[in-house]
């Protein structure tokens, strides 16, 4: 028997929606096997993960070769921390609602950076322990594209935009990417990142590549590591 109009019509529109969102993510660079999010984000968090941080972290060998990583003290961490976020403690925001909140106890934070001696670039893996909801970071991402920090003399501008979340076994997940430049700018003095961030339970996972200047980032590598700790916190 023949399709009816209505049923043709629903069924072109489901695969032109998929397909959409197949060349929005093809965009993006790689994606991340698993399983994709809720629709719904993230509002609550419910869910203790027991499992110590710095156990969950990604392992040497499941870190790319030629990003050799070193774990980080957690003083150290929550230094790495603002420092990508480009807002360094104590400084003042603007607008000051933008400053978000940023882990302050070097017992809630573990992180691990690999770093390519040859072009500088680095990727860093932090995994806080936090019972703010992801969706709580994409709000204030959104309103808070353009922020400026300024600590003594130093004034920061920090330049965020969200992009497609990758699609991975967790409660929600977020990615973005961001510029720091400070009152000297120039090239190798501007700080470029892409962020891939999910929420698994009460703990946060944030896997940054950051290069210096302009040069293209290595997604797949990034990808590779975020990949292995969503994994690594599921387990947990």
């Amino acid at each position: 028997m023949p399709e009816a109009p209505e049923s043709r019509s629903r069924r072109f529109g489901c695969v032109a929606g998929c397909a959409a969102l197949g060349l929005l993510l093809a965009g993006c660079g790689s994606t991340i096997s698993g399983h994709p999010v809720a629709e719904l984000p993230q509002i609550t968090v419910t869910r203790h993960i027991t499992a110590d941080l710095a156990a969950m972290l990604p392992t040497v060998a499941q870190f790319p070769d030629t990003y050799p990583p070193s774990v980080l003290s957690g003083s150290d961490a929550l230094g790495a921390d603002a420092d990508l976020r480009g807002i360094p403690a104590g400084a003042t925001v603007d607008p000051a609602d933008c400053a978000g909140s940023p882990p302050s106890d070097p017992q809630r934070i573990a992180a691990t950076v690999g770093t390519d001696d040859d072009t500088r670039a680095s990727i860093t893996v932090e995994l806080i322990r936090t019972t703010d909801p992801l969706a709580r970071l994409r709000g204030l991402l959104q309103r808070c594209g353009t922020v400026r920090a300024q600590s003594g003399p130093n004034i920061n501008t920090v330049v965020t935009q969200l992009d497609p979340a990758a699609p991975v076994h967790a409660d929600d997940s977020l990615a973005w990417r961001r510029t720091v430049s400070g009152q000297r700018g120039g090239p190798g003095l501007t700080r470029s990142m892409r962020a891939l961030a999910a929420q698994i339970g009460d703990v946060r996972i944030v896997a940054t590549y950051l290069t210096f200047g302009e040069d293209q980032p290595d997604m797949t590598a990034l990808d590779q590591v975020f990949g292995a700790t969503v994994e690594n916190v599921g387990k947990g």
